[in-house]
């Protein structure tokens, strides 16, 4: 058994204390809860510095989102005195993370509330560029020179893959719980393959460099098989739900769509399958919906132009066909309904 500790977030002294000696470190708390720790990281940084002067910290990013190391250089920035040496003292480690890993059943909560479920693949691809230290030799790391190919390959393949196939999934079947459920439905299934597939061609028109077409067929086909694994109890409402991140301007829909237009690519499938996220109703297993989810309905209903550009970030000039085509895509869902 690794010789392993833990500390209290809430003790913050202590998580300073043990961040500023750290070797390496990493973070992994999702896009919304990142801006509250990263003073904490800064203090730490702050420590280190005058405890160790300049020994650059490595922080890994294993978070669900593009651009993670900007974002969080910008705020490490404005929580450091001015002057600081941020480049020298840190390295900011972008991540592509494929592993699935499910809610777990409130039974199984009650055995074991540490118990975690989780597919077996265990690759990190992360941004071999980003390190200010050797690279750790550890099974399993694999590092690219362009970690943007590969992110956006996360977010516009897998996690594009995996919205189409709940939001078109739970619209054919409200009462399915289990993500493989949906895919057993050859309608749901295609339309899926086809949105990556959509997807897979701006990716390659973007990043020649990286990617070759067998290869992102062959990691389409891998995906839809583990989206399928029956044993991993991956539900629709997990997939789907917290609809203000993932049908955000930049993100998994819209992010593929930009790059569409950048490249002067069709992408008529993505904004289709985008379009089901909006009557997206799937219940957790209490059968409540995501709180957030339900104050952004009623927004949409009210008024959704307004609720795409104000709530999702979209920009009323530049997105305006996307808005277009949503709007009717929409307003069709809600007659049918």
């Amino acid at each position: 058994m690794p010789d392993v500790h833990a500390v209290s977030a809430l003790d913050r002294n202590k998580v300073v204390e043990e961040v500023s000696a750290a070797g390496i470190i990493a973070v992994s708390v999702g896009k919304n809860a990142l801006e509250k720790v990263i003073p904490v990281i800064a203090a730490a940084i702050e420590k280190r510095y005058r405890d160790y002067g300049i020994t650059p910290l490595d922080i890994i990013l294993a978070e669900n989102m593009r651009s993670a190391a900007e974002f969080v250089r910008g705020h490490l920035q404005n929580n450091l005195p001015s002057g600081f040496p941020v480049e020298a003292m840190v390295g900011l480690i972008e991540t592509s993370i494929g592993k699935m890993v499910p809610i777990i059943p409130l039974a199984e909560l009650e055995k074991d509330p540490l118990i975690v479920f989780a597919e077996p693949y265990n690759t990190l691809i992360l941004d071999g560029k980003g390190f200010k230290s050797p690279i750790p030799k550890i099974k399993g790391l694999a590092p690219k020179n362009n970690i943007k190919a590969w992110v956006d390959r996360k977010a516009f393949i897998h996690n594009l893959g995996h919205a189409t196939a709940a939001y078109y999934g739970h619209s054919l079947h409200p009462e399915a719980v289990y993500l493989y459920e949906i895919l057993d439905d050859q309608n749901v299934f295609k339309l899926t393959r086809n949105v990556m597939l959509q997807s897979a061609d701006i990716l390659l028109t973007a990043y020649p460099d990286d990617f070759t077409d067998s290869d992102l067929k062959d990691h389409i086909d891998d995906l839809l098989h583990r989206f399928r694994n029956k044993a991993l109890l991956d539900t629709i409402f997990r997939v789907g739900e917290d609809l203000t991140r993932k049908l955000s301007s930049d993100d998994r829909f819209m992010g593929s769509i930009h790059l569409a237009i950048k490249y002067s690519m069709p992408y008529n499938l993505i904004v289709e399958a985008m379009s089901f996220g909006f009557s997206f109703m799937a219940k957790d297993e209490e059968g409540n919906l995501f709180p957030p989810d339900v104050t952004f309905m009623e927004s949409l209903s009210n008024d959704f132009e307004s609720t795409l550009i104000n709530d999702l970030g979209f920009d009323h000039e530049a997105d305006k066909n996307v808005i277009e085509d949503l709007k009717k895509y929409y307003k069709n869902n809600i007659d049918l309904t």
